[in-house]
């Protein structure tokens, strides 16, 4: 078998593979990407990207792409109801904080697009920055040794097989995560939930509605755990999900006109004419089944592999929080191997991704836990923290964070004021007559924002062997008192990662920059 190298090989083409295919694209980093099925599902799944998500992809381009292929526009509001049927007379709204998704205290707000379509936006993207992406690919086995990962991968069409050397594996191969269960790793949480079977319908369910608007509807006919999601605004097409007992039945149980009389019970219209569509290319599948689970894996790295998306965090869909923080953990990595690969980090800097982002996945699970026991399981759950606050204010602790305040529960937006591992706020400023975000400031690279005073800081930045970009307020930004909404003086700076996070933070000048700057990147980078 030929032998070919990679920096990185992903496993797993849904949407945290593509986006770490992406992001690492975007930072440099050669990579392969293989998924077993033949092309890209055309199950919608995930509906909406949170601003914080958004912002992951206003930093590589993305986000005109997705605005242009949204099903609604900024007006577009999440409303989840409970009900018997579509048809009942009224309909229950979720006892929950207030679902403010915190698009207020960002540049890019809510991402409405179905998965399905943002993949192909993805992958395009991807491919185009210079990503290898192979479909009907899949990873027969892999090693890995103190130097990278040895892995054997088969054309499913051809059956010819190939070596991937690759410097580090990314594992975004599901629930349940083949790689995952070879490594051993275990996992903390409830476990399943139950196990569904989805399919995409074509149904005239306005008469159910009768004009009232839903995303939405969590159902108990024709048995609990039904759920119809809107899948347009007319009222025409719909996802279609049920729970059903695998130790019983199976998919294969489900034909096409017993879906069929669901989705008629499910919306209490018994004659409405109701069509099934496939949801793989190339293929007649129509009836999907999912596993709905709530766990998360107890370690997020060993060695050389990482796991991300559902191969690290499985919960509910309640909330639409699984999706996005695949594609954040996937943004959270990419900068750090970049780093890594490109000899400016050392491993250390690797080990943060799971310091970070597994308590996100603890976070995420317990959030939608709270929000399926308010809509679908009787109130049994968990307390809802405010939608907000999970979506755009988790915190870091880690050792690539200098300064953390010692509190890690989520913060609401509007509490985000530039502290040590927090999501860096977003501040309109001007530079160069240019109106943007303080957002737009972070990406490729470090930052270092400073106050009007701040010389000494912009002179010790410049003599790093690490590459920063400065920026004084009031200076190269405006206006100056944009500074106090990141908790600085006129002399004081902060040092913001390439994935928008705080590093570290001085409110006020330093008796020595120079040193004070290199011993945090040092620290940060674990040189």
């Amino acid at each position: 078998m030929a032998e070919i190298h990679t920096p990185v090989l992903v496993v797993g083409g849904g949407v945290t593979g593509l986006s770490g295919a992406l992001f690492l694209a975007w930072h440099g980093v050669p990579c392969l990407l293989v998924e077993r099925h033949p092309d890209l599902l055309i199950h919608p799944r995930a509906r909406g990207l949170t601003p914080r998500t958004m912002e992951c992809y206003r930093q590589v381009g993305l986000e005109p792409a997705i605005r242009a292929v949204a099903f609604a526009g900024d007006e577009f509001a999440y409303v989840p109801v409970r009900a018997a049927t579509l048809n009942a007379e009224e309909y229950v709204t979720a006892e929950e904080p207030g679902e403010d998704d915190g698009s207020g205290a960002s540049p890019s707000g809510f991402g409405p697009i179905d998965q399905d379509k943002l993949e192909i936006l993805v992958r395009d993207r991807a491919r185009k920055l210079g990503a290898e992406i192979r479909f009907g690919t899949e990873l027969t086995s892999f090693t890995q040794d103190d130097t990278g990962v040895t892995a054997v991968i088969t054309d499913r069409a051809g059956g010819e097989r190939q070596t991937v050397r690759a410097d580090y594996l990314i594992a975004a191969d599901g629930v349940g995560s083949p790689i995952r269960e070879q490594l051993g790793i275990g996992v903390d949480g409830p476990g399943p939930l139950y196990e569904t079977i989805t399919a995409i319908v074509e149904a005239d369910l306005r008469p159910a509605l009768r004009g009232r608007r839903l995303s939405i509807a969590y159902l108990q006919q024709p048995r609990p755990f039904t759920i119809l999601l809107a899948h347009d605004d007319a009222g025409y097409r719909w996802v279609f999900g049920t729970g059903y007992d695998p130790e019983h039945e199976s998919p294969d149980d489900y034909t096409e006109a017993r879906v069929a009389e669901m989705v008629r019970a499910a919306a209490g219209l018994p004659a409405v004419d109701v069509t099934l569509h496939p949801q793989i290319p190339g293929t007649d599948a129509k009836v999907l089944a999912f596993p709905i689970a709530a766990r998360v894996a107890r370690r997020y790295r060993q060695g050389r592999v990482f796991l991300a998306g559902d191969a690290a965090h499985a919960v509910p869909p309640t909330g639409g929080l699984g999706a996005n923080t695949g594609i954040q953990d996937a943004h959270n990595l990419a900068w750090k191997l970049a780093a890594a690969t490109g000899g400016r980090a050392g491993a250390g800097l690797l080990d943060t991704y799971e310091q970070e982002r597994r308590p996100v996945g603890l976070l995420t699970m317990e959030q939608a836990l709270a929000r399926f026991g308010s809509r679908m399981a009787g109130g049994d759950g968990p307390e809802p923290v405010e939608y907000a606050a999970v979506a755009l204010g988790y915190g870091y602790r880690s050792s690539a964070v200098l300064g953390a305040d010692g509190d890690a529960r989520p913060l609401p937006p509007t509490e985000l004021t530039g502290g040590p591992g927090t999501r860096a706020p977003h501040v309109p400023i001007s530079r160069d007559d240019k109106e943007l975000s303080t957002l737009d400031l972070y990406g490729r690279g470090f930052v270092l924002l400073a106050g009007p005073e701040g010389d000494a800081w912009a002179s010790a930045a410049a003599g790093l062997d690490v590459p920063v970009t400065t920026y004084r307020f009031g200076v190269e930004l405006a206006p100056a008192e944009a500074a106090a909404a990141y908790g600085i003086g006129a002399g004081g700076a902060l040092l913001v990662r390439p994935d928008g996070f705080v590093a570290w933070r001085s409110p006020q000048a330093s008796a020595d920059p120079a040193a004070q700057l290199d011993h945090v990147l040092r620290t940060v980078l674990a040189r």
